[in-house]
């Protein structure tokens, strides 16, 4: 029998009595402090986006400070009080919280709330990071690109409320099942790291040419033109589904190679005063990440931050191609010719003077199967170190929602 099982056998042999967030504690909406508020000295204050980025189940310090005259007009959390982020663009991310367990006060934002209750601190935020909470929490959000929930929903929220001495017992088992965690996925990471940079020598190897191959200038062997963008672009977007997909950066993932799908559309007579790009096109980041290659399985339209590149295949295969596009030697030479400064651009004329090889179509072939079977090792969710990485964090968020759960005492 575990120590938990021990104490709720003495304290609470008939169940453990659940109530609702409200009936525990108290919500106070934070106020008044803006990211341009924060400092790097002065009086602790937590913003509601740094809950998002920064901060665990719980933290003793602040990453950031405000001035102690703005501080003393601001709602501020005790030691021991809980900070709720209420608003994101992901329902997941929603309510979102950390125990403030620091002596003294830290002043808190607005789109926060403070929790203030009589619970263990860091019991109820591990609560509020398990499914019993996130099933409940669902129910409860509102608003379209911006989610929220209010205190008021918040607060109709059940929790497990046992004995004070099996919620400490149960927040030491997980701090010590979190540390330990921790220090897996760190192990695995740096594993993964390893496995990617031994990948990217392996590409590099694979690639190299020797000095019977054929180089050629890109634009030789392929159509490269810039995309366009009709303007105002907002008169020609549409929700209509006759409208043609509308490809932007935002619509392919950071380490992903095909675009599948648009988040918006342009009409017919936007996309005529655009780009189009065919399904096997490749498309090309311009600008911000420029140089990025990702191959298009839509028909859709391009803006200007893209060049378009097709007609290629009576040179290259389209994986050659695309593993060949962000390698070292051509990503080198994107470098080199957008020339220096904070913003960098690549054009047309850039991209079609790179200097590329032109292996035979057998070797293309050869190099594409051992780079995908290498590619897979590393980036595949159901393949080695990233399957093992993501089982861990299942059986974590297993084990502590199990540790959560309590048979409920009859009213």
């Amino acid at each position: 029998m575990s120590r938990i099982d021990e104490l709720l056998e003495e304290q609470a042999p008939n169940g453990v009595p659940h109530r609702m967030l409200g009936e525990v504690g108290e919500f106070f909406r934070g106020n008044g402090l803006q990211k341009s508020d924060l400092t790097e000295e002065g009086f602790p204050a937590i913003h509601y986006g740094q809950i998002h980025t920064i901060y665990g189940v719980s933290t003793e310090e602040t990453k950031s400070f405000t001035t102690p005259d703005l501080a003393r007009r601001l709602r501020r959390a005790s030691s021991g009080d809980l900070i709720i982020a209420t608003t994101s663009e992901d329902d997941a991310a929603v309510a979102k919280a950390t125990a403030w367990v620091g002596s003294g006060e830290v002043a808190v934002s607005g789109d926060a709330f403070i929790f203030r209750h009589s619970l263990e601190p860091k019991y109820v935020s591990y609560f509020f990071n398990s499914e019993r909470f996130q099933e409940q929490k669902t129910r409860h959000i509102s608003g379209t690109k911006v989610r929220r929930i209010s205190g008021d929903a918040l607060g109709k929220i059940r929790i497990p409320v046992p004995p004070l001495e099996v919620q400490r017992e149960i927040v030491r088992i997980l701090d010590q099942f979190t540390q330990l965690e921790a220090e897996l996925e760190a192990e695995l990471e740096a594993e993964l790291e390893a496995r990617r940079a031994q990948y990217e020598f392996f590409a590099e190897a694979l690639l190299a040419t020797d000095s019977e191959v054929s180089r050629v200038n890109l634009g030789r062997v392929t159509s490269i033109a810039r995309g366009a963008s009709p303007r105002p672009i907002q008169k020609f977007m549409t929700t209509d589904q006759s409208g043609v997909p509308w490809i932007k950066i935002g619509d392919v993932p950071t380490d992903g190679k095909y675009i599948t799908r648009t988040s918006q559309r342009v009409t017919l007579e936007g996309a005529e005063k655009s780009r189009y790009v065919n399904p096997g096109d490749f498309v090309l980041s311009n600008s911000m990440s420029f140089g990025r290659p990702y191959i298009s399985k839509i028909r859709g339209c391009i803006h200007d931050g893209w060049l378009a590149i097709s007609d290629f295949r009576a040179t290259f295969d389209p994986n050659y191609l695309y593993y060949l596009l962000r390698s070292r030697e051509v990503q080198s030479q994107f470098e080199l010719k957008a020339g220096a400064g904070t913003v960098r651009n690549l054009n047309a004329d850039i991209v079609r003077s790179v200097i590329v090889p032109v292996p035979s179509r057998e070797r293309q072939e050869f190099i594409v199967a051992q780079l995908d079977k290498f590619n897979a090792l590393t980036t595949d969710i159901s393949i080695g170190l990233p399957a093992e990485l993501k089982a861990r964090r299942q059986q974590y968020e297993y084990y502590r929602d199990k540790l959560l759960s309590f048979k409920e005492l009859a009213a």
